[in-house]
């Protein structure tokens, strides 16, 4: 299983045309295959800072999507609504916490 955390920086005015963005997008990130979870996070002391929170089966699956069509989409529209450049990590859970 791979997590991925991507933490992004919005220009001000740009905030509305990300959450369209995201909302249009959401349920077919979430329905490509490796997929299974996708949550967006807000920083809770910086307006313009979201972060994508999502898990994947392998990396594999993150790679897919990452070079699909679909991301191909979603990406360039995000991106150029950024005031800083994007942060992304990957992480293997180690310690099953149920």
């Amino acid at each position: 299983m791979i997590i991925r955390v991507v933490r992004m920086t919005f220009r001000e005015d740009a905030i509305d045309d990300f959450l369209q963005i995201f909302d249009k997008s959401k349920e077919k990130i979430r329905a490509f295959e490796g997929c299974n979870h996708l949550q967006l996070l807000s920083d809770a002391h910086a307006p313009n800072v979201y972060s994508t929170y999502s898990i994947w089966n392998n990396e594999d699956g993150l790679n897919a999507y990452r070079d699909s069509d679909l991301f191909g989409q979603v990406w360039p529209e995000t991106k150029r609504l950024f005031a800083a450049s994007p942060v992304a990590h990957s992480y293997h859970q180690k310690i099953k916490l149920d």
